[in-house]
């Protein structure tokens, strides 16, 4: 990887006025954040349960594998959106680059990803302000993503800052409760340290959608116009800590309970296993905020490639912006308070599917636009986009899909 030169940042400002979406600078802090603010939502709950047969260094192991790959995934949309000098999203870019059937694709597997996603979140967060509150958790769930979705219609700016500041609020629980799990450990370390590596396979693909966030990534780019060269840097930072995270969280819930105690959603039984009080509200609190940063992030997001594929007008025009809001928002809101299991299923189905496009469809991206690409990027990735890499990204998340179909249609072996 190398910095080749310095973008003009004046063609950028007239390429920001050609484009439906606005230019919102942002710091490198907050660049970081929405990384960590879309990584880390409701899932990082539950790898504790989901690796208990195979074990916490397993999980690790995966975790590493799976940030890397995706991280270089993530750097070829990087490349991808420094080479054209218009501000697009991924589905603009994929456009561009791959094509309308390409682009399509991408808005889907954006669509899809966020639609479960803020399910998850909704119903989440609707539970625990149920139990904080009294409130139902179908009328804590609507206040919730009302109050919510005001953040994202300030703009990427407004979203940056406050992933900013509850991200930071995120990690130093994160510590205090890891800290609080390592002094009153009721496991002992040798304890957890166990492998089973039949049960492996599982844990991959897990572990490989924690990080299915590309779509961030044409987010921070159009904050970084004014300052190119921060963008693969506080991408990287964004990664390093998501990673961070998504180790230490089940590390802890490991130290706390026997693996017969681990329960689907950790935070009950962890919060539970600590001791003072305070600790439970604190761990509920550290889920709160892991799902509303990631509900800010992912909103924002689909809204700009919805502006971006749909070509509206503009991304500030109000009535626009009010109902890609509207049906970003409502429909998973209507589908977590409702009892629609099935249908809620099957957008998970179709969430795991459109991980693996944004995961796969980013290396013919940035083939393309190394051919087509009407900018000098201020960085390429080097030797991380020789064939042979590229070739094994495409492998990997291909087998993590062919493993999510057969887990589908039930092929698996019932150890997994």
């Amino acid at each position: 990887m190398e910095y080749v030169r310095e973008l003009d940042t004046r063609a950028a400002g007239t390429a920001a006025t050609q484009s439906a979406l606005k230019v919102h600078r942002l710091t490198f802090m907050e660049a970081a954040m929405l990384v960590v603010g879309s990584t880390i939502g409701s899932g990082v709950l539950g790898l504790a349960y989901a690796s208990r047969l195979a074990g916490w260094p397993v999980l690790f192991v995966w975790l590493v594998v799976a940030g890397i790959f995706s991280g270089i995934s993530m750097l070829y949309v990087a490349e991808t959106a420094l080479r054209t000098q218009e501000p697009l999203q991924l589905s603009g870019l994929a456009e561009k680059y791959v094509g309308r059937i390409g682009s399509w694709l991408i808005f889907f597997s954006v669509g899809a990803t966020s639609f479960c996603s803020l399910i998850a979140y909704t119903a989440g967060c609707g539970r625990i302000l149920s139990e904080c509150t009294g409130l139902t958790p179908e009328l804590a769930g609507i206040l919730f993503a009302a109050a919510a979705t005001v953040v994202v219609w300030g703009g990427l700016k407004v979203t940056g800052v406050a992933e900013k500041f509850l991200s930071l609020g995120m990690i130093i629980m994160l510590l205090l409760l890891a800290g609080a799990s390592v002094v009153s450990a009721r496991v002992p370390l040798a304890d957890i340290l166990y492998t089973h590596w039949a049960y492996a396979v599982p844990v991959f693909n897990i572990a490989v959608f924690c990080y299915a966030v590309q779509y961030i990534v044409p987010e921070l780019a159009r904050g970084f116009t004014h300052a190119p060269q921060k963008l693969v840097p506080s991408l990287l930072t964004g990664m390093g800590i998501s990673f961070l995270i998504l180790a230490s969280v089940p590390l802890s819930v490991f130290l706390m309970l026997p693996v017969a105690e681990i329960t689907e959603v950790a935070s009950l039984s962890w919060g539970r296993a600590l001791q003072p009080d305070i600790f439970f509200f604190l761990v509920n609190a550290f889920a709160f905020c892991a799902m509303l940063t990631s509900f800010w992030a992912i909103s924002e997001s689909f809204l700009t490639n919805m502006v971006d594929r749909l070509h509206l007008a503009s991304e500030g025009a109000v009535k626009d912006r009010a109902l890609c809001l509207a049906v970003i928002v409502i429909p998973p809101v209507f589908l977590a308070s409702g009892n629609l299991v099935g249908f809620v299923n099957a957008l998970f189905s179709a969430g795991t599917f459109g991980g693996i496009i944004m995961s796969v469809l980013p290396v013919f991206m940035l083939r393309q636009a190394r051919r087509r690409g009407n900018r000098q990027p201020c960085w390429q990735c080097g030797r991380i986009a020789s064939l042979p890499v590229q070739l094994l990204v495409v492998a990997l998340f291909s087998g993590a899909g062919i493993y999510a179909l057969c887990s589908l249609v039930g092929l698996l072996p019932p150890a997994w």
